[in-house]
């Protein structure tokens, strides 16, 4: 427990001015608290769609209008519509129109979510970072997965799951997009792990509520580290999403080990035993395929 603990710890760095990554977090929070988040290599079409969503004078007409003006994200809705893993019919969505009523506000919002951070991938100063901007996004995916097939289980709305899931690294992703901008204190390289580690959750409950993101979802990324959490309640939408987190690592890294679990608040209300997660863990390994297939290009 001490040990998966420290992941998750606030990590005592010297916040001395002279502190190159004291000063790059000083600033990029800032710039969150002013807002608005302006991140020249991620597409704004994140926060348009959000702000058609929220909006209580937008219709359907203006989600298909600004879906529409990005060709590439209107064949990806049209496709994960028409997927298995969101429509067990498989039968195709005729138009943009019929593809963004069938999956609806959430999963729009995750698959523009998807959208986004591909075109990030292949930003070209980004380039370098690949490797670390591919697992990251593994780990979403897989989180995502999880997220939603424990949410089915628990009785718990799947697609807010699902999206809670693939946005929990935001605060990763967020951090390192500013750290390779020009004049950045710091390359992302610099960065301790233990820092990120610590910090993004944060970083990340930040910018979805400044994209205007359901104060539920930025809630449960901003927790999704508290592993000590109190809840008089049934399991919710931050237990799932810690509970997912924690075993997306046991399935990525540690080879199956549910030992990680021990401890943790939220498998206590989740109420699993060690055979059900291993099973959730092997249904995730089956299918992740299907949904990489569902929300690529």
């Amino acid at each position: 427990m001490q040990l998966r603990n420290q992941a998750c710890a606030v990590v005592a760095i010297d916040e001395a001015p002279e502190d190159p990554p004291a000063r790059f977090l000083a600033r990029i929070t800032a710039d969150i608290a002013r807002g608005p988040i302006n991140l020249p290599c991620f597409p704004d079409i994140v926060p348009r769609v959000r702000r058609a969503l929220d909006d209580p004078k937008s219709s359907a007409d203006d989600l298909v209008r600004i879906a529409g003006s990005e060709p590439r994200l209107s064949a990806r809705l049209i496709q994960t519509a028409g997927s298995v893993v969101f429509n067990p019919s498989g039968r195709p969505p005729p138009n943009l129109r019929a593809a963004v009523a069938r999956l609806g506000h959430q999963l729009v919002q995750s698959v523009v979510m998807v959208f986004a951070v591909q075109q990030l991938k292949a930003e070209p100063r980004l380039r370098p970072l690949a490797g670390p901007l591919g697992r990251l996004w593994e780990k979403s995916i897989t989180v995502a997965s999880i997220c939603q097939t424990l949410a089915r289980e628990l009785h718990v709305p799947p697609d807010k799951v699902f999206l809670a899931g693939l946005v929990h690294g935001i605060g990763h992703f967020y951090m390192l997009v500013r750290a390779v901008e020009e004049g950045s204190e710091v390359t992302y390289e610099q960065l301790p792990t233990g820092l990120i580690d610590a910090r993004h959750p944060a970083i990340g409950q930040a910018v979805l509520a400044k994209w205007g993101f359901e104060p539920g979802v930025c809630e449960a990324v901003g927790r999704q580290c508290d592993y000590d959490r109190e809840s008089a309640l049934a399991a919710d939408l931050t237990d799932v999403l810690i509970a997912s987190i924690v075993l997306a690592e046991v399935m990525l890294e540690g080879h199956g080990d549910l030992t990680r679990c021990e401890h943790i608040t939220a498998f206590d209300r989740i109420g699993f035993v060690a055979q059900e997660l291993s099973a959730i863990i092997a249904h995730t390994e089956h299918t992740i395929g299907a949904l990489r297939e569902s929300l690529s290009s």
